[in-house]
């Protein structure tokens, strides 16, 4: 008996389609009625955001997501009240309006009216026309709310840090990036550094405050006091933390990835104090910090040693420094090590000799290695990624590394 693909049961069909990408998912509804039927399937479509431009009245569109049972919305440009999305889709989980520039805080106010209690991670970067006004909806009608994304909304001041605080117990990540008016006083409210007026938000494990330059280390001390469950604290490009800062840092057990790239007034000093403490750091940038030099490796060698990322790009540090961290640091498997222009030959060989587990090293813009350090580092048994930029190869030369390294991959 001749068998066909025609023959295969529907739950079969939707198996197979809910590996398609979505594009290809839309295709095969094409062929057919009985792959139409099977396409429909809510399981082919588990976990797929539709990306939508809300421009004009379609009948069809939101039934059509409601069968596939789909629950993560984009909305690409906005021309139709956010309130059809809403009211279409109403056991939304994810909602991203990242870029949607002119959505207003009455725009947000016509769609949140009532309890959302399905909506779980809300995207409004970039959506300069928030305000405090917003964040006063979105924390009396989407208390379950996990993950907000508030990143260049620029309008946003510590008051809508307080009505997050008051109403948003269940956040987990929150994101405000270049958030220029937020200052201590807004990251106490989130600490529940003011339990009079909000609990604060205690539950947050992930934290972004890159780019705002009010923040002071008075932030950083109520964040050690409040937010214990913390793990991912991004403190980037933000001007006004210090070394001081990282004393209150040092003792956050559950912190393990920390952010401070470019920032300014961290030293060797803040190094220290962060290696002295009782973290479990698996992630640090302190890339661009010129004031980091190789006293910081040898602290990070002897508190820190269990990172499996490091990125020290810009900074002071010579192979000298270099050969007083490798030795300890045997879990590492990212180094950015790039625009360090004292690291030579000599650094790349120690690199190669200790770090056996790294996995990924860029080397842009070290322009005084040379093709024996080069060789030396394509040894390493499990690297996968170099970044040699303003290194000056040739393509042959780029190509015999790669070669090399492969072969070398291919006979383990």
């Amino acid at each position: 008996m001749e068998t066909h693909i025609s023959c295969l049961f529907p739950e079969i069909l939707a198996i197979i389609f809910s590996y398609l990408d979505v594009k290809d998912k839309g295709r095969v509804a094409q062929v057919c009625v009985a792959w139409r039927d099977a396409s429909y399937h809510k399981s082919v479509w588990r976990g797929v955001e539709a990306k939508l431009h809300l421009r004009r009245a379609n009948p069809s569109l939101f039934p059509s997501l409601q069968t596939k049972g789909i629950k993560k919305v984009q909305i690409l440009s906005l021309r139709r009240s956010l309130s059809y999305v809403i009211q279409g889709v109403p056991h939304i989980e994810s909602l991203n309006l990242c870029g949607c520039f002119n959505l207003t805080d009455n725009g947000l106010g016509h769609a949140f009216v009532q309890d959302i209690p399905s909506l779980r991670v809300l995207n409004l970067s970039l959506c300069k026309q928030i305000t405090d006004s917003s964040l006063g909806r979105i924390a009396q009608y989407l208390k379950n709310l996990e993950v907000l994304e508030l990143g260049g909304c620029s309008n946003i001041t510590n008051t809508g840090l307080l009505l997050i605080a008051w109403g948003l117990h269940r956040l987990k990540s929150l994101n405000l990036r270049s958030c220029r008016h937020v200052s201590d006083v807004g990251i106490g409210h989130l600490s529940g550094m003011t339990r009079s007026a909000a609990e604060g938000c205690l539950s947050l494990e992930k934290l972004t405050l890159q780019d705002c330059q009010k923040l002071t280390d008075f932030s950083l001390k109520h964040v050690s006091k409040g937010l214990n469950k913390l793990k991912v604290l991004n403190l980037s490009f933000s001007g006004g933390i210090s070394d001081a800062g990282m004393i209150h840092l040092s003792n956050m057990t559950h912190l393990c990835s920390l952010n401070l790239r470019s920032c300014d007034n961290i030293s060797d000093t803040g190094i220290m104090h962060l290696a002295m403490g009782s973290l479990r750091l698996s992630g640090l940038d302190v890339s661009f910090c010129d004031k980091i030099g190789d006293q910081s490796l040898a602290y990070i060698a002897q508190g820190l040693y269990q990172l499996k990322s490091l990125s020290l790009c810009s900074c002071h540090i010579s192979d000298d420094g270099i050969n007083r961290m490798v030795r300890q640091m045997h879990e590492l498997k990212t180094l950015n090590i790039g625009q360090c222009v004292r690291i030579t030959d000599k650094g790349l060989e120690l690199i190669a000799d200790h770090l056996t587990q790294l996995t990924g090293i860029d080397l842009y813009g070290c322009t005084k290695i040379t093709k024996r350090g080069l060789e030396r580092i394509t040894r390493l048994p499990c690297l996968k990624v170099l970044n040699l930029g303003l290194w000056q190869v040739t393509e042959s030369e780029r190509m015999s590394f790669t070669k090399n390294a492969s072969r070398r991959k291919g006979g383990l």
